[in-house]
């Protein structure tokens, strides 16, 4: 196996992986934390035949970068999922991993270093594969009844000045609670139409249930983090509008 990028640093195969449904060529780049406690075992876990997961790169937190699946290949990374109309996330994508104990240990930052290689290598995927700044997801866009990764502290501000992803400045958190779960009507109806028209999995059918409470909250993760809670207020549903507004003028 060689790499497909000079930024990894080694080679650690993981025999997860098969062809891309139909010769598919990677539309999306997926971005996830490990959830471990060390890269290493992170590393172990996705080489592992038993644990039925891979990825195409891990990052570890001093920057250091291990290719574990060729990226013409369909790594196992992104579980049940769907975005916009596509179900088999695994064929459209390339999936990186960043090191992070996640939120069952404690969350912590995303060190420096490793945003740098984040970002260089982000970059280096995209160009070769020109892959649209809205395809630019987390694990919790694509799955929000299960993931939570990279979660509310990752820097995807950082990535968009870069070059990498969507991205709006969020309207800033005014205090209202807005639209909240068991509330139901017009408003509520149009907020799953504008999540579904940017590529969340949801149905418009005006009631502001759990899974729409779910996929808000997956919402704010990634683009309005200063408050994640699930509640659709003013700067959400603001900062939602904005992003579909400017995908429209620049895709």
């Amino acid at each position: 196996m060689t790499p497909d990028t000079p930024l990894a640093n080694r080679i650690a195969p993981s025999p997860n992986f098969e062809p891309r449904l139909n010769d598919m060529r990677p539309d999306m780049l997926l971005l996830h934390y490990t959830g471990m406690t060390c890269a290493e075992k992170a590393i172990a876990w996705l080489a592992a035949p038993e644990s039925r997961v891979s990825c195409h790169y891990v990052i570890d937190e001093a920057g250091a970068v291990t290719q574990m699946v060729q990226e013409k290949m369909r790594a196992w990374h992104a579980g049940v999922a769907n975005w916009a109309h596509d179900f088999d996330i695994n064929s459209h994508s390339i999936g990186i991993e960043i090191h992070n104990a996640g939120h069952d240990h404690g969350y912590p930052d995303f060190p420096e270093a490793q945003m740098a290689v984040v970002e260089a290598l982000s970059l280096d995927i995209l160009a070769r594969h020109q892959i649209n700044p809205s395809r630019v997801l987390g694990h919790s866009d694509v799955a929000p009844r299960r993931k939570r990764d990279p979660g509310e502290k990752f820097d995807w501000a950082r990535l968009a000045r870069a070059g990498v992803g969507h991205w709006v400045e969020p309207t800033p958190y005014a205090g209202d609670v807005g639209l909240v779960c068991g509330d139901s009507g017009n408003a509520v109806m149009r907020l799953q139409r504008q999540l579904r028209a940017y590529g969340y999995w949801i149905e418009s059918h005006g009631l502001y249930d759990d899974h729409t409470e779910i996929v808000v909250t997956a919402f704010q993760r990634h683009f309005r983090q200063e408050l994640v809670n699930g509640c659709a207020d003013f700067s959400t549903i603001d900062t939602l509008d904005r992003l579909i507004a400017s995908r429209t003028r620049v895709c």
